[in-house]
């Protein structure tokens, strides 16, 4: 059984407290690790499911695949910021370098390639899911090595800024609390990608392409500023070590009892969080508001912003709790939190109650904030314990080893969830053909607004001829591009798509020759024959997207009525979302281009009212979902717990280490006399 902590034998003294201004610095380096690193780890299984429509069990393999690399990059990026020696210090010129690839790779991330144009080169389904895939693993490759580049040198600047026991507590609670403070844009950020502004007549991934040129915005500057006003005091010391072997630093880590059952206790807990960010994420979409997507965002949205204010209020007490009964006592106070708010979820996860979810969130976010603030800090105390058995500082290579052991964890859990996200029988193909329907009635209203309603003939000679020009090219283009693309994909399947690629030529060639008759109308033409041009030219630029809903519905109401017939668990639940889809289609086919413009406005609307619910779930995926979500990490909490009873460096023991390590230092300068070592920095 490991010692007991020794609560208040020791206060920090004035002169060892960091000044504001390097806490601030430092705390708002919390941003790439624990904001963005969110973003990039929930957001992106999200929407690649639900938005894109891709296989959740292959986005867990390849969130895992990023993780794997880390085993290689992070080790190697800790071992050379270890072994750096600039101008500038060893930490600090990654923190600026990697502050601004991480803000590069954020946007490219989001930016996949996308339409008819690259459909052309993918016809299939499976095909041009296989293209986005390997795309979104390559983005993720190059943006989670720039959050490495910065991140290791980053968290090992931390522990050599102070060997004070308790003020390394703060500082990285300084980090927590900032990180926090922009991790509330994670659901956010879903929500904000779902605004008209940005996502046009797509859906949230095309929102968040745009999203994303904002954050990048605001990361290259914070970039300069880390690494300008941050100031590492432990280059005096690390300057004068000689350069160590790779695997040198990497034995003596693995080494330690301590870091071992450190990282255990972290990795483990590691993968119960990703479960509860993963699936959490689905059930208040599907689970609460039965596959409302927007309704679900804001909630999420709303949760995300509990979970980020109670983040930063939690800074305070654990900075009180953390003194008064030792940091090892305080993480298991930590997983006790975690556990009760997992056994909150099956009261509070409730559609008619929907806002109870904010009370695991907030025992969540408590806990989190506690165990991964200590866990940090509790690191740093280890790498005093090995400086004073070694004689070298290797912050790098143990915070490295650390931090990859986490995302390990983290990756692990995402690749399992994807599993049981299959397992569960989710249909992401019903989420995201829905999305293709509902997205395909908007760009008609937006088409119909265009025009103008009930102004559609209105306004001189002149404009409406301007008009027409411009709605008449654009909708040409589209019909030629969709008819390229119907030819491709009817090698396949010409049974269903002859009569919707028919359809589509025709409209493109009557387009061909509307736009060649106004190209040839005279100047001073009858205001009567450009209003006849315009009344014929407003049909035909809505007859392609007509085309697009149809065979959109068709191709849902071919997918459920498959899987009505495979999926026993589900049979009745997809019987009943045929009939509502029927009624949908039904309305489609009964569209006429050539009706009013408001006529077809309120047909529209009554369609759009229509699809709202044909994203809803079967009870048995949903029930698996909770099951899995609150149950797993649970039972993860119970083997943190166990390994932590392990640790054994307590408050007291940091105490003499510290001691020890400054009568060395003091002896060290007194034996080398005035000779002077390279400044700090």
């Amino acid at each position: 059984m490991a010692a007991e902590e020794t609560a208040g034998v020791y206060k920090t003294k004035p002169q060892d407290r960091l000044h504001f201004s390097q806490l601030a610095a430092y705390g708002a380096g919390g941003i790439i690790p624990i904001a963005l690193f969110n973003i990039a780890g929930i957001l992106v299984g999200l929407m690649g499911n639900i938005s894109l429509g891709l296989s959740a069990f292959w986005l867990g393999v390849i969130m895992i695949i990023p993780r794997l690399w880390d085993a290689l990059s992070d080790p190697v990026i800790g071992h050379l910021s270890d072994n750096t020696r600039t101008r500038w210090g060893r930490r600090r010129p990654y923190l600026l370098v990697g502050g601004i690839l991480v803000a590069v790779f954020f946007v490219v991330m989001w930016w996949i390639p996308k339409g008819d144009r690259v459909r052309i080169w993918f016809p299939t389904d499976a095909g041009f899911q296989a293209f986005q895939l390997v795309y979104i693993l390559f983005a993720l490759l190059l943006f989670f090595t720039a959050c490495n580049i910065f991140e290791i040198p980053h968290g090992a600047l931390g522990m050599e800024m102070t060997t004070d026991y308790h003020e390394r507590t703060r500082l990285f609670s300084a980090k927590s609390f900032v990180g926090n403070l922009f991790a509330m844009s994670t659901p956010w950020l879903f929500a904000l990608a779902n605004l008209r502004f940005f996502k046009g007549a797509g859906n949230e991934a095309d929102g968040m392409r745009y999203v994303s040129i904002l954050i990048a915005a605001l990361i290259i500057p914070l970039a300069f500023w880390w690494t300008f006003i941050l100031r590492e005091p432990g280059f005096v010391q690390a300057a004068k070590h000689e350069k160590t072997p790779f695997w040198q630093d990497m034995k003596r880590t693995v080494r330690n009892r301590n870091f071992v059952r450190l990282t255990l206790t972290i990795f483990t807990l590691a993968m119960g969080f990703n479960f509860v960010q993963l699936l959490g994420s689905y059930i208040p979409i599907f689970y609460v508001f039965g596959g409302n997507k927007v309704a679900g965002a804001y909630l999420l949205g709303i949760n995300g912003t509990i979970w980020a204010v109670t983040g930063l209020l939690a800074v305070f007490p654990l900075n009180w709790i953390s003194p008064q009964l030792g940091k090892r006592n305080t993480l298991a106070i930590a997983i006790l939190l975690m556990a009760l708010a997992q056994l909150s979820k099956i009261v509070c996860y409730n559609p008619r109650l929907p806002y109870l979810i904010i009370i695991p969130t907030m025992l969540l976010s408590a806990g989190m904030l506690f165990f991964f603030t200590l866990g940090s800090s509790m690191v740093g105390d280890i790498c005093d314990e090995d400086e004073l058995k070694t004689g070298y500082r290797a912050e790098g290579s143990y915070y490295s080893i650390f931090w990859w052991l986490i995302k390990m964890g983290t990756a692990f859990a995402s690749f399992i969830a994807g599993a049981l996200i299959v397992l569960t029988a989710f249909d992401e193909v019903q989420v995201t053909q829905v999305d293709r329907l509902t997205g395909m009635i908007a760009e008609v209203r937006s088409e119909i607004h265009a025009w103008g309603g009930d102004q559609a003939l209105s306004g001189t000679r002149t404009e409406l001829r301007e008009k027409a020009k411009t709605r008449i090219t654009a909708a040409l283009a589209e019909a030629k591009e969709y008819a390229n693309y119907l030819e491709k994909k009817s090698v396949i399947q010409p049974e269903r798509l002859q009569n919707a690629l028919s359809t589509t030529k025709s409209a493109a060639g009557r387009l061909e020759a509307l736009q060649l008759r106004l190209q040839n109308l005279e100047p001073q033409a009858q205001d009567s024959e450009v209003k006849a041009l315009v009344a014929e030219a407003i049909p035909l630029t809505l007859q392609t997207k007509f085309e697009k809903a149809r065979m959109d519905s068709l191709e849902l109401l071919t997918h459920l009525e498959s899987k009505s017939l495979v999926g026993k668990n589900s049979e009745a639940h997809y019987q009943e979302i045929i009939q509502d889809l029927a009624t949908v289609n039904d309305q489609l086919v009964g569209l006429n281009a050539a009706s009013s413009l408001p006529v077809l406005e309120k047909e529209i609307a009554a369609i759009e009212k229509g699809t709202l619910p044909l994203t809803r779930q079967s009870p048995y995926t949903l029930l698996m979902m909770r099951v899995v979500e609150i149950g797993l990490p649970l039972l993860l909490s119970i083997v943190s717990i166990s390994f932590l009873l392990g640790y054994s460096l307590t408050e007291k023991r940091s105490q003499e280490i510290k001691n020890l390590l400054k009568q060395r230092h003091e002896e060290r300068v007194m034996a080398a006399g005035p000779a002077a070592g390279p400044a700090a920095v």
